[in-house]
C-alpha cells in the first residue's frame, strides 16, 4: 500500500440522516483518486456493507466496514458520546454485529440504538480497532472541557480494553474548539504513548454538495434550511479530501496521516458472498428431505388430479412434468425449501389465515401446485417452469406469497417457533427519495410556500421509475418553469441531487 492517507471515518446515505454519498460514486472517486482503500462507518448500523463491499472489490479498492456507534453517557448533559469500530478480520464483523444488534435490540433510548459500557469486553471487541470520536468521544469532550487528568484516565481504560487498537482521533474539519482540541489530543497521545490517527468525518463527496446535504438533514430533522435556530453540526469541509489536502491539513503531524494507512493494513476482512445457506426441512427417520417431497408431491398431484377429471395421456404428462421438476429441484438442493413453504402456507390454511393463490414465476412449478404451495395449474396455462428455477442459472427460488395483514404475524410466529427464533428473520427493504415526493420535501425546507410546491410536484407525472430527468423531458410546462423561474431551478436542482438516495428502512 503505497498511499499517504486512507479515508477511515465515512457516512454514506445509507445512515439515512446525514450523507448524500452514494456507494457507486464513492468507490469511484476513491478509485479515481489513487486511494488504496476506504473505510464506511455508517451511523449505528451496516446497511451499506454488502453493496459497498462487492462495490469496492469490483473496483480493485479495500472495503474497511466500520460503524460509527454512540455510547451512552448517564452522567454526561451532552448525551452520547461516540466510539467508531473497525473490523479487522471475521471474528471483529461478527462482535460488531452482534454489539449493532444489541443496540438495537436493548438499548434504543427515544428510537437511538445505544451501546452500554459493560457491553465492551476483551471478548467483545476482539478484532476491532477503535476510533476516539474525536471531539464527540469521550477522551476528547474531557479535554475540550480542560479535564485533562480525566481525559487520560478515559484514555488509559480505553488502552486497557483495546490495547494497540485504539486511536486518538483528530480532525480539522472547521468546527469550534478544535484548535484547542488537536494540540490537546496530540499531546497526550504522546505522552501516553497512543497512536493518533487523521480523519476528515466524511459526509459528501464534493464541497458543492453541501447545500445538498444540509437540505437532507433538514428533511430528517423537519427543519427549514433558512431558520437560523437549527442546530449547524456540519462544515463544508467534510468532503472526501485528496491526501495531499489532508498533508496540508495537518503539516506539523505527519504520522496521524500515516497511521490511517497502518489502520488499512491492519483490517483484512474476507466475506462469502452469494453462498445458499439453507436450513433442512425435519423429515421422519430413515428418509431424506429430497425423498420426503418426491413422495409428498405424488400424493399431492394424486389429490390434484382427482378434482380435474384428466385421461390417461393427460395424467402421464403431468407426472412426467412432476418428475422433470424434481429432478432439477433435488439435485440444487432445494428439496427442505419447498417443504418448509408448503409446511408453513398449509399451517396458515388450516389455521383461518387467508393464502394468495400465488403469483409470479412461482406460480410455473408444478410442484408447487402439488404441495399446495400455490392454487394456479401451470399446465392449463402453459406457464414455464424454467422461469422459476433453472440449472443453467442458479439462483435461489422465490416464492411471492400473499398472506391476510390480519394473520401475518402468526404465520412467522408459527415459523419461528418449530425453526427457532434464532433461525427466523425478515428482510429490509430501503425506502427511498422519489420524484415527487423529493420535490416536495425540498420546497418545504427551502420554505417555500405549499401552493407554489404543490403545483410543480404535481406536474411530475405518477409512474414507477419516474424521475425528475424524465419529467423535464416529458412535461413541456415543468421545463418552462424550470427554465424561467430561478426560485423553480433552484428547487429542482436540489431536488435532483437528493432523487433516489435512500431515506427510511423498512422490513
Amino acid at each position: 500500500m503505497t498511499a499517504s492517507f486512507v479515508h477511515l471515518r465515512l457516512h454514506t446515505e445509507f445512515s439515512l440522516v446525514d450523507s448524500v454519498v452514494r456507494i457507486d460514486e464513492l468507490v469511484d472517486a476513491v478509485a479515481t483518486a489513487g486511494m488504496p482503500a476506504v473505510g464506511v462507518t455508517d451511523q449505528n448500523n451496516l446497511f451499506a456493507m454488502v453493496k459497498f463491499y462487492r462495490a469496492a472489490l469490483a473496483r480493485g479498492v479495500q472495503p474497511i466496514v466500520g460503524v460509527d456507534l454512540q455510547l451512552r453517557e448517564n452522567s454526561d448533559p451532552q448525551g452520547p458520546s461516540r466510539l467508531t469500530l473497525l473490523c479487522q478480520n471475521l471474528t471483529g464483523y461478527r462482535n460488531l454485529t452482534r454489539l449493532v444488534s444489541r443496540a438495537w435490540l436493548e438499548g434504543q433510548v427515544k428510537g437511538t440504538p445505544l451501546i452500554e459500557r459493560d457491553w465492551l469486553t476483551r471478548a467483545s471487541t476482539s478484532g476491532l480497532i477503535a476510533l476516539s470520536g474525536a471531539q464527540h468521544g469521550e477522551v476528547g469532550r474531557a479535554l475540550l472541557q480542560g479535564r485533562s487528568e480525566q481525559a487520560a484516565q478515559a484514555l488509559d481504560a480505553w488502552v486497557a480494553l483495546f490495547a494497540d487498537r485504539y486511536y486518538l482521533e483528530v480532525q480539522r474539519i472547521g468546527v469550534p474548539g478544535e484548535d484547542l482540541y488537536v494540540p490537546a489530543a496530540l499531546a497526550l497521545a504522546c505522552a501516553r504513548g497512543v497512536p493518533a490517527v487523521a480523519t476528515n468525518d466524511v459526509r459528501f463527496l464534493t464541497p458543492a454538495q453541501f447545500e445538498a446535504h444540509e437540505a437532507r438533514v433538514c428533511i430528517h430533522e423537519g427543519s427549514l434550511l433558512a431558520d437560523p435556530a437549527r442546530p449547524r453540526r456540519y462544515t463544508p469541509q467534510q468532503f472526501l479530501r485528496t491526501a495531499e489536502q489532508m498533508h496540508a491539513l495537518f503539516p506539523e503531524a505527519p504520522a496521524v496521516l500515516a497511521n490511517s494507512v497502518e489502520i488499512a493494513r491492519r483490517c483484512s476482512l474476507t466475506l462469502r458472498l452469494g453462498e445458499a445457506r439453507l436450513p433442512v426441512f425435519p423429515v421422519p427417520e430413515g428418509s431424506t428431505p429430497e425423498q420426503y417431497l418426491r413422495a409428498a408431491a405424488d400424493r399431492g398431484l394424486q389429490a390434484r388430479s382427482a378434482d380435474t377429471a384428466l385421461d390417461q395421456s393427460g395424467a402421464e404428462r403431468y407426472r412426467q412434468r412432476l418428475s422433470q421438476e424434481l429432478d432439477v429441484i433435488c439435485p440444487m438442493g432445494f428439496a427442505s425449501y419447498f417443504l418448509i413453504v408448503a409446511d408453513f402456507i398449509d399451517w396458515a390454511r388450516r389455521n383461518g389465515v387467508p393464502v394468495g393463490p400465488g403469483r409470479g414465476s412461482g406460480a410455473g412449478s408444478l410442484v408447487a401446485y402439488a404441495l399446495g404451495i400455490t392454487a394456479i395449474d401451470p399446465m392449463r396455462y402453459d406457464l414455464l417452469f424454467e422461469r422459476f428455477l433453472n440449472p443453467e442459472r442458479v439462483s435461489m427460488p422465490d416464492f411471492d406469497i400473499d398472506f391476510c395483514m390480519v394473520g401475518r404475524d402468526r404465520v412467522i410466529e408459527y415459523v419461528a417457533a418449530k425453526y427457532g427464533s434464532e433461525r427466523v428473520s425478515q428482510i429490509i427493504t430501503y425506502g427511498t427519495l422519489a420524484a415527487k415526493a423529493v420535490v416536495r420535501d425540498v420546497g418545504r425546507v427551502l420554505g417555500h410556500p405549499y401552493g407554489m410546491v404543490d403545483r410543480i410536484a404535481k406536474l411530475v407525472p405518477f409512474e414507477l421509475e419516474m424521475t425528475l430527468d424524465k419529467a423535464l423531458e416529458r412535461e413541456p410546462e415543468l421545463k418552462r418553469l424550470y427554465g424561467d423561474d430561478e426560485e423553480v431551478r433552484t428547487l429542482i436542482d436540489m431536488a435532483r441531487a437528493l432523487e433516489g438516495l435512500t431515506r427510511n428502512a423498512g422490513k
